[in-house]
């Protein structure tokens, strides 16, 4: 799709808003009303997004990593974030990181994550998270993007294609929140069709 992005139709998020700086820096004052229960909840926030692909395609597969140094990666092997080209030929990611979610954000009767608490968007997890580098592979390109407590701090950076599709977020949540407890994979047959993976490398 080559064509200005004030004419795409928005259906998760605002196509023409790269960056809402006010609707990060409320998440990043109110952790305990967007992310209960800390690392937890920001880690059902990503696998939401692989779970919905599941559901439309009956079925997905994703690794969740817990690395040594705290962070936490997510890769599935869906399409990839929607990524367009805009009338002068450059790459514009669907702003799913620092913008919010459309469907959920502001709705009190928004979809319950695994936890009981409301999905709000992957918005939550940029901006909570020290940081967070968002890879993203599509049949029309691959490109890596990194964000600084939700603040995307590079471009979209290309990188090479493998023949494979998908999507990898890994992010280091914030210090201010409480860390991944044990229990995690009884999460992961949280929904129908995706079969979630879990790496644990944190040793102790």
């Amino acid at each position: 799709m080559s064509a200005s992005r004030t004419s795409w139709r928005n259906t998760t998020h605002d196509w023409a808003t790269d960056v809402d700086l006010s609707h990060l820096r409320h998440i990043r004052e109110n952790p305990g009303e967007f992310a209960p229960g800390g690392v937890r909840h920001l880690l059902l926030e990503v696998l939401a997004y692989p779970a919905d692909e599941a559901a439309s395609t009956g079925a997905g597969r994703c690794t969740v990593t817990l690395h040594a140094d705290g962070s936490v990666s997510v890769a599935d092997e869906g399409r990839g974030t929607d990524t367009r080209f805009d009338e002068r030929g450059r790459p514009v990611k669907k702003p799913v990181m620092a913008s919010k979610d459309l469907r959920f954000f502001d709705d009190p009767g928004a979809e319950v994550l695994a936890d009981g608490h409301p999905r709000r968007g992957m918005s939550v997890v940029a901006a909570l998270s020290e940081w967070l580098v968002h890879t993203n592979r599509r049949l029309n390109g691959s490109w890596t993007q990194r964000y600084e407590h939700g603040v995307p701090v590079t471009g979209l950076e290309p990188v090479a294609g493998d023949g494979t599709t998908g999507t990898t977020v890994h992010f280091l949540p914030g210090v201010h929140l409480p860390p991944l407890a044990d229990g995690l994979r009884r999460f992961a047959g949280a929904w129908h069709g995706l079969d979630v993976i879990v790496d644990d490398r944190r040793g102790g």
